[in-house]
């Protein structure tokens, strides 16, 4: 069994998986959000694939901790993702996560327009090794 994370945006949603042990985040890719049928059946074609147990979503939150506008958004699309699948599916805090993914594939040497692409999975990567390394994911074993 594995965790999944998915980085919500308005235009991809980045997706990054855990190895069995639930020790290493790994980016997977990222998928349009839009049409959500065609995003939710790729969704689940990952989910059997890589053998998912659960699902984290990052939610945004402002830097004093408060929740704004883009909060709602992925408030909506988890209630969305409840409703046509029937794995856990989890929220953690991505304050940062785009920013650090930024800065870490600039250290990388990645030029500006591969980096659009690779923004998205790597910031879900960030995201799913930050809850691994809390041992939250312990409790999955």
């Amino acid at each position: 069994m594995r965790v999944l994370a998915l980085d919500h945006g308005t235009k991809r949603v980045g997706v990054a998986v855990s190895d069995e042990m639930f020790i290493i985040a790994q980016p997977l890719e990222y998928i349009p959000p839009e049409p959500f049928a065609a995003f939710l059946e790729r969704l689940k074609q990952i989910i059997n694939e890589k053998e998912i147990g659960q699902i984290l979503v990052g939610m945004p939150r402002n830097m004093d901790g408060s929740y704004g506008p883009a909060a709602l958004k992925v408030q909506a699309f988890v209630a969305a993702l409840k409703d046509a699948l029937t794995i856990p599916i989890k929220l953690w805090d991505e304050r940062l996560t785009s920013t650090q993914a930024q800065r870490f594939l600039i250290q990388g040497g990645v030029r500006r327009d591969q980096r659009k692409e690779k923004v998205d999975k790597t910031a879900a990567a960030i995201l799913l090794q930050s809850y691994l390394d809390s041992g939250a994911a312990g409790a999955l074993k």
